[in-house]
């Protein structure tokens, strides 16, 4: 296939720059890998009917009051007077199966509502890395991948794992990149694939997670392929992408 035919992927390290980029892409995959999009992927593969993604605290009052399970967090903490926040044990539950989860987050839903104006909006994280690769490898529309960052700045820990991704997209001749972001994205993941979590250790956000003593759940987010599931958005809800990943491998 000529680099003329491919189809694009580029990363977009911020919400900040989101209007820099969002022109001519049919997909976009949100992240936040500390750790929205890794909690909403685990409570999706593990048995969530949908989650309702919100911006604000304000909006997530309303729906406690109508006594939906809300989940809430500001700056790595839970917000006082909900269920929990965004930890992926917690949404693990068994009791959560078939439940629809109210979450509202410091980073991560705000992106979300953000790119909602492109056609397809799905969710990525280390934890589904390889099922939505793969996914992504077969829909052949451009991709933009939208890190959430930590309050609109750049953050490592989303920039590795676009990077993950769209190094696979690339590496199979399928893609092409003709961002500096991307290319940056692309070789701070390779600099950091061997350990994560060593790599990340200085990071602003894992500090801020290690002072609240949520370093399980740093380990956790910076796992690849503890799920198999896609999050996708449909109507402002996030549901399982039917795409059976295991029968294809």
């Amino acid at each position: 296939m000529s680099l003329e035919d491919r189809n694009r992927v580029e990363v977009c390290f911020s919400p900040r720059q989101f209007e820099l980029y969002k022109s001519d892409f049919q997909i976009c995959v949100v992240i936040d890998v500390l750790r929205a999009t890794s909690a909403i992927s685990t409570g999706i593969d593990h048995g969530i009917k949908e989650v309702i993604p919100v911006s604000t605290i304000e909006e997530a009052r309303e729906y406690h009051q109508k006594g939906y399970i809300v989940a809430a967090e500001r700056n790595g903490e839970v917000v006082e007077g909900f269920d929990f926040g965004n930890s992926p044990y917690a949404f693990m539950d068994p009791a959560l199966k078939g439940k629809s989860v109210v979450l509202t987050t410091t980073n991560g839903t705000k992106a979300i509502h953000m790119a909602a104006e492109i056609p397809t909006v799905v969710i990525g994280s280390l934890s589904n890395l390889d099922v939505i690769c793969r996914w992504l490898l077969d829909q052949r529309k451009d991709v933009l991948l939208l890190g959430s960052g930590w309050k609109e700045k750049f953050n490592l820990e989303d920039t590795i794992c676009a990077g993950a991704i769209a190094d696979q997209l690339i590496e199979s001749r399928l893609f092409k990149a003709n961002e500096d972001s991307t290319i940056a994205a692309k070789f701070i993941y390779r600099s950091a694939k061997e350990n994560m979590f060593s790599f990340l250790r200085a990071s602003s956000h894992r500090r801020r997670l290690r002072r609240l003593n949520l370093n399980d759940d740093v380990k956790y987010c910076l796992t690849p392929n503890t799920v198999n599931s896609i999050p996708i958005l449909r109507n402002g809800v996030l549901e399982k992408l039917a795409y059976d990943y295991e029968a294809i491998h």
